[in-house]
């Protein structure tokens, strides 16, 4: 029991750490684009053509690093439309955003269908086995240096937030946009510059999908992630130290069927697969308590107002 208990952990472990990433990468951008004042639904679709783009470009160059790239820049251009549609009179950021990701969605089964059979490189795993003897944990000590750049980035978001000038104007900007127009800060262009970075973090978090884990092109790789990333957004309180902590527990929430799955239990697989889109609809549901409701959320979000 003792045994499959540790087994069952050590997995775990090891999934959150996989899984995590790409929600880390979503929910970061996320957050910056909804700091300035602006949600961005679109991010499913950046994921996915981000997952494609950066699987292709690995493939044609044969360095996955520079897939990562082209993912990161494809997702920015999908940021920059969404941020120059939504500065025009009475458009929704809702709506673009959920226009934005059909077509990215789109456009990457478009273009993507040539490159499900080939054999892209991949992004390798900085082995921290040797800190064990255990070959299960020598396993898990494998670890993707994107997770890594992903907590970097998370600490220095949340320095910059709260302690640059940058910062400073983006939450200003997210918090009353009179407020920032008065100090002379152009709303719409923080907006754009925060959904930029915001959509390369996204195609970023894509191309770990494709490159890594489970490190392959289809159309179905996503499951969901960039959707989920707003949830996880508003679990976190717009906090980017919180996104690596709640990042970690969707996926610890998906690593959760394969690792029952592990030491043989296997009835209600389906189920515990479903933890993540679950743990989401309990986020969502709680967050909308009419005493909690966005609490701490940007003032000039469309979902507060």
């Amino acid at each position: 029991m003792s045994d499959a208990l540790t087994t069952v952990a050590v997995a775990m472990f090891a999934g959150a750490v996989r899984v995590s990433t790409p929600f880390l990468f979503v929910s970061l951008g996320e957050t910056l684009t909804e700091k300035s004042g602006r949600i961005n639904l679109g991010l499913e679709g950046t994921l996915v053509f981000g997952a494609m783009s950066a699987y292709a470009v690995s493939y044609l160059s044969g360095n996955p690093w520079v897939g990562v790239l082209a993912a990161g820049l494809a997702g920015s251009v999908f940021g920059m439309a969404h941020g120059f549609f939504c500065r025009l009179p009475k458009v929704s950021d809702i709506a673009i955003g959920i226009a934005l990701m059909l077509f990215g969605s789109g456009l990457a089964f478009f273009f993507g269908k040539g490159f499900i059979q080939p054999t892209a490189p991949r992004l390798q795993a900085i082995d921290f086995g040797f800190l064990t003897s255990d070959p299960q944990l020598k396993v898990a000590l494998q670890i993707n240096p994107l997770f890594f750049i992903g907590l970097a980035l998370a600490v220095v978001m949340w320095w910059a937030l709260a302690n640059t000038r940058f910062g400073l104007i983006v939450r200003m900007t997210g918090d009353s946009a009179a407020t920032a127009k008065a100090m002379g800060v152009s709303v719409d262009l923080v907006r754009f510059v925060a959904t930029t970075i915001g959509g390369f973090l996204a195609g970023v978090g894509g191309a770990f999908l494709s490159l890594y884990y489970p490190g392959s092109w289809n159309e179905g790789l996503s499951s969901g992630q960039g959707l989920m990333a707003v949830a996880l957004v508003i679990f976190s309180r717009w906090n980017p130290l919180m996104c690596v902590a709640a990042a970690l527990l969707f996926g610890a929430a998906g690593a959760l069927g394969p690792a029952l799955q592990s030491v043989g239990i296997s009835q209600g697989y389906h189920f515990f697969n479903a933890a993540p889109h679950i743990l989401t609809l309990a986020i969502l549901i709680a967050s909308s308590s009419s005493k909690r409701s966005l609490e701490g959320a940007p003032g000039e979000l469309s979902i507060t107002k």
